[in-house]
């Protein structure tokens, strides 16, 4: 059986009473009050979370520009000091290695890439084989990373923080100092609210929890666990790894060409990927909500209603916020306009569904 790794707030979560499941090899926590509520918290209140799992790649030095420019799809030249932005990893045949964020700490010298928790050790073998010569480190082991979200996370947060961390524009990082404990803050997400992820040295991630959780008081702050962070992300039509995209995964087909600049440079699989364009797309990811009574879930087989074999789902839940059952998922290019209708086969039931446009939730 394999050993699962913890977080470093693994004892606050226990603490917590927090229901610990294993995920992409980490013990974490599920929920801890029941998922209806945290997610209900986040979209109203903010809520904390431990994604400590994700793992951070430094790269360094004078080559540490061309080397993510050549391994990523969006355009890392234009980014300043404290910007960031979101970027693809892509392999050789125009698959995706990861989907990523890259944090530009100094330009041409210093960046902070996070990648997802199940592909740490895979993301960084591929870029040191790639590596066009900058300093580049795994320091996944060094930091924790808690994810403040909600309509008063910039509140909390300035709070704790002790500067107006409310007044940074999006897609912003910003460092700080919190009991001797060198951190970062940055004003990205993964459930379409306000806020930030805490990046911290592993050691002050505990103590800088305690002090969201005490400060964040007066703001109706919860712990939230890994359940309504997929619901939240599902509302967003947010991809997540290993279920919208994957080794295999056309970024276009995926929707993602806005992170994807061809005509700013070169990087691992462009004629592929530009290819997969230019053919005309044969597969698109779309929204879905239910017109009668059924949950779609990860790898149901989508039809048309001639029975055609059309598609599958990729994400699917009951979206808290809507009070209604929706879905991600892949279908043939001529299923995917807006309006389309398609069934979904439930343990062997094909029920009826269509495709919406998307975020499901419009903030």
């Amino acid at each position: 059986m394999e050993k699962l790794s913890r977080t470093p707030l693994f004892e606050e979560h226990v603490r917590l009473g927090a229901r610990m499941v294993g995920f992409a090899g980490w013990e974490m926590p599920i929920q801890y009050k029941g998922l209806r509520e945290e997610h209900d918290c986040v979209r109203t209140h903010v809520g904390l979370f431990d994604v400590s799992h994700m793992g951070e790649i430094r790269f360094k030095g004078p080559q540490a520009l061309k080397s993510l420019d050549w391994l990523t799809t969006n355009d890392v030249s234009k980014l300043e000091d404290g910007q960031a932005h979101y970027s693809l990893l892509p392999n050789a045949q125009g698959g995706l290695v990861d989907d990523i964020y890259v944090y530009c700490l100094k330009k041409n010298q210093d960046y902070l890439v996070c990648v997802n928790a199940a592909n740490i050790q895979k993301d960084f073998e591929w870029m040191k084989t790639h590596n066009q010569g900058a300093e580049l480190t795994n320091e996944s082991d060094s930091w924790g990373q808690i994810a403040v979200q909600g309509p008063k996370a910039p509140q909390v947060l300035d709070e704790v923080l002790g500067f107006k961390v409310s007044e940074l524009p999006k897609n912003a990082i910003r460092e700080f100092q919190f009991q001797g404990h060198l951190g970062y803050v940055a004003t990205t997400g993964y459930t379409g609210e306000n806020g930030g992820e805490v990046f911290i040295q592993a050691a002050g991630t505990a103590a800088l929890w305690q002090e969201l959780l005490k400060k964040g008081a007066n703001f109706g702050v919860q712990p939230i666990g890994l359940g309504a962070r997929d619901t939240l992300r599902t509302e967003m039509k947010y991809s997540l790894y290993g279920n919208e995209i994957d080794d295999h995964s056309s970024p276009y087909e995926a929707g993602l060409g806005w992170v994807i600049k061809p005509t700013k440079k070169d990087f691992i699989g462009k004629s592929p990927i530009l290819a997969s364009k230019e053919g005309g797309l044969k597969r698109q990811l779309v929204g879905f909500k239910m017109l009668e009574k059924g949950i779609p879930r990860h790898g149901y087989v989508l039809f048309s209603f001639d029975n055609k074999e059309i598609g599958l789902v990729t994400s699917g839940t009951h979206s808290p916020s809507l009070d209604e059952p929706i879905g991600i998922g892949y279908v043939q290019a001529a299923h995917a306009a807006e309006g389309s209708q398609i069934l979904v086969d439930i343990r062997g039931r094909k029920v009826k569904a269509q495709v919406v446009s998307t975020p499901f939730l419009k903030k």
